[in-house]
């Protein structure tokens, strides 16, 4: 009969000064119950929220919070190089700036720079600082370190509010480290696209007829971001160019346009040096050949409005593309009722072929619960090698997993071509 599944395994448990503290107090059990030696490390701050003995009665060995207040000169060398495992739950900003910047402040951060041991960092705070540009560049800077991030969950958070930056529960913290100590799941291992460039597009572009109106469509901009968050979570640099009005992803960079125009100008320029580029936004064929300086009036008639074709970005990128840059387009059509997959692959083969890509994620956008402003999505993954591979009714981020997962295959394929 097999063992408990970190037994022999020593972690150090890093608790910062967050409302969210409390919730350690289970990951500590679960740890220990998992037969974990379980080191508590806990900040000042977070002795304002827990008592310091509460993690004492229930870790390995009593709780530390000074550099200076030990019998040994040098704990947090003792500690770092004796873990196999750090887990700081909850991270929060200042922890998670310190430790991206190298300040060793206190006796938890100066343990994180004294290990070579994985670190699993699970943030929680509120939702504007968890989206602070500030706090989404130190995130990225530590994933391409390699730490582990396991990101908060939406729900309700201290004061009543209500947002994505609360602390992912003690289950799956717990269930986190023993995937990273157990070789096993998605946390395991190096991420596998560190340092790879990546340009994401996200959300419909808007054509102006007026400085009020403009030609637009229905894409939220939704599936997108999770693709760049994805992208992220493995290790690549995400440049993520978009018109939708959605949370920043952790250590993803947006750029902010609204036109075909703007579009085109942003992906071109990062794209040159993108290892990967996935056009996910659903950027207007046509535009207005003229706008209008003022709003047009209803009692000025029915205006002729004359349309042009807009660049397709998708194709311009396929001509000029550098030798083992992977390109991927998204083909959002409706399909007639009981031929949706033939014709979605008969659109997808096509689109690969004129657009010079390497995969095409296929839609049918006419289907329940699929494609635009919905959180759920069910596509086609389609690619030059011959693969077809289908996703069925899922939310958007396990769809984005599965372009992501087809993303890095192309990678490493290309890595093993002499």
């Amino acid at each position: 009969m097999p063992g408990p599944a970190l037994a022999g395994r020593r972690i150090v448990l890093g608790v910062c000064g967050g409302i969210a503290a409390y919730k350690a107090v289970e990951v500590c059990r679960r740890l220990v119950d998992a037969g974990a030696f379980v080191s508590p490390v806990m900040t000042r701050a977070a002795t304002r929220f827990v008592g310091e003995v509460t993690f004492s009665a229930l870790a390995s060995e009593p709780v530390r919070t000074s550099l200076w207040d030990e019998p040994e000169p040098i704990p947090h060398t003792r500690l770092g190089q004796g873990a196999d495992l750090i887990v700081v739950a909850p991270a929060t900003a200042r922890l998670i700036g310190a430790y991206a910047a190298g300040i060793s402040s206190d006796l938890l951060t100066a343990t994180l720079l004294a290990t070579r041991a994985p670190v699993l960092l699970c943030p929680a705070m509120h939702t504007e600082m968890w989206e602070h540009p500030a706090l989404a560049d130190n995130i990225a800077t530590l994933r391409r370190r390699g730490v582990r991030v396991l990101e908060p969950a939406a729900g309700r958070l201290a004061g009543g509010d209500v947002g994505r930056g609360r602390l992912a529960e003690p289950v799956d913290i717990a269930g986190a480290a023993i995937a990273l100590l157990s070789g096993e799941g998605e946390l395991s291992g190096k991420a596998d696209l560190a340092g790879v460039e990546a340009v994401v597009t996200a959300g419909g572009t808007r054509e102006p007829i007026d400085p009020v109106r403009f030609i637009g469509n229905r894409s939220s901009g939704k599936q997108g971001y999770a693709v760049a968050a994805e992208l992220a979570r493995r290790g690549a640099r995400v440049t993520l160019v978009s018109t939708a009005a959605q949370p920043q992803p952790s250590g993803v960079t947006v750029v902010e346009v609204e036109t075909a125009a703007e579009m085109e100008d942003a992906v071109l320029g990062a794209g040159v040096s993108a290892d990967v580029v996935v056009m996910a936004a659903a950027v207007a064929d046509f535009r207005p050949k003229a706008s209008a300086a003022r709003k047009i009036k209803k009692a000025d008639g029915v205006p002729e409005i004359i349309l042009e074709p807009t660049t397709d970005i998708l194709a311009a990128l396929g001509s000029r593309r550098r030798p083992g840059q992977v390109l991927v387009g998204f083909a959002a059509e409706t399909a007639a009722p009981g031929s949706s997959r033939r014709e979605l692959l008969a659109y997808a083969r096509d689109k690969l072929t004129s657009k010079g890509a390497d995969l095409v994620v296929a839609n049918d956008v006419a289907a329940p619960g699929v494609g635009f402003a919905h959180d759920t999505n069910a596509v086609l993954i389609v690619g030059t090698g011959g693969e077809e591979i289908d996703v069925p009714l899922a939310s958007k981020d396990d769809v984005a997993r599965a372009v992501v997962d087809a993303i890095a295959r192309r990678i490493y394929n290309n890595q093993e071509q002499p």
